[in-house]
């Protein structure tokens, strides 16, 4: 898979790309990675990316004109009546409070594609034109309001790389985590039994694998209605 971020601060990628699973996944030739700086698509002397809306209203907004310039300069899809028509293995995802909440059922159809571009916007968000024009994916990450697309990307696109195959150690352990059944995860255990009083369920330590797996079941089911209800409706004819 490749993975672009079009942004105005493409370094602070460089430390998440440098480490733990990403970045053994981009040694194994799993995934590229690349960020790309919109001001070197900035005309002016200034590279100005920001303008105040037009209408008035708070804050700035993102110019069209770099990030287009970066697009057709970068990527060269074919626009027909002010649409980009992209392969159908390419997203082009705009991180935005407007977008559709991200989950891990998101997270799986974005580990389909070949190609993911992301588009961190800045200020009160980009022109909409450059939505319009390009965009096939509006996502957000929660409802509250960070400073930039940066974070709420280096997210998505880490939940989609754990997604590809052979990322990780144990293809397995993939089935047993929060949300991949709807169901947040039980509670998880080590070694020692015994911490300052603290003791382990005697379930798991006795060896008894159907009785561990109902209790884990058990566990997971009262943790997600506790914490999270919500879930359990798409558990509907599940069992």
């Amino acid at each position: 898979m490749k993975i672009d971020f079009l942004t105005l601060f493409p370094g602070v990628f460089d430390s998440w790309a440098g480490h733990s699973m990403i970045k053994r996944a981009a040694a194994r030739g799993l995934v590229r990675f690349s960020a790309y700086d919109l001001r070197k698509y900035a005309r002016d002397r200034h590279r100005t990316c920001d303008d105040r809306p037009f209408g008035g209203g708070p804050g700035m907004l993102m110019k069209p004109e770099p990030v287009f310039e970066a697009v057709k300069d970068l990527f060269k899809p074919r626009v027909s009546k002010k649409k980009a028509r992209w392969p159908k293995a390419t997203r082009f995802i705009y991180l935005t409070p407007q977008g559709e909440v991200f989950s891990q059922n998101k997270a799986e159809k974005l580990s389909c594609a070949k190609h993911l571009i992301f588009l961190c916007g800045h200020y009160e968000g980009v022109d909409q034109r450059v939505v319009d024009t390009f965009v096939t994916d509006e996502v957000s990450v929660g409802d509250y309001i960070l400073t930039g697309g940066e974070l709420p990307a280096m997210v998505v696109a880490e939940a989609v790389v754990r997604l590809l195959p052979g990322v990780l150690g144990r293809e397995a352990s993939k089935e047993f985590e929060s949300f991949s059944q709807n169901l947040l995860e039980y509670p998880q255990y080590t070694r020692p039994a015994v911490y300052r009083g603290l003791k382990v369920p005697s379930v798991l330590l006795s060896g008894n694998h159907p009785a561990i797996e109902t209790w884990r079941k058990k566990e997971a089911r009262e943790r997600t209605l506790k914490r999270r209800p919500d879930l359990l409706k798409f558990r509907k004819g599940k069992g």
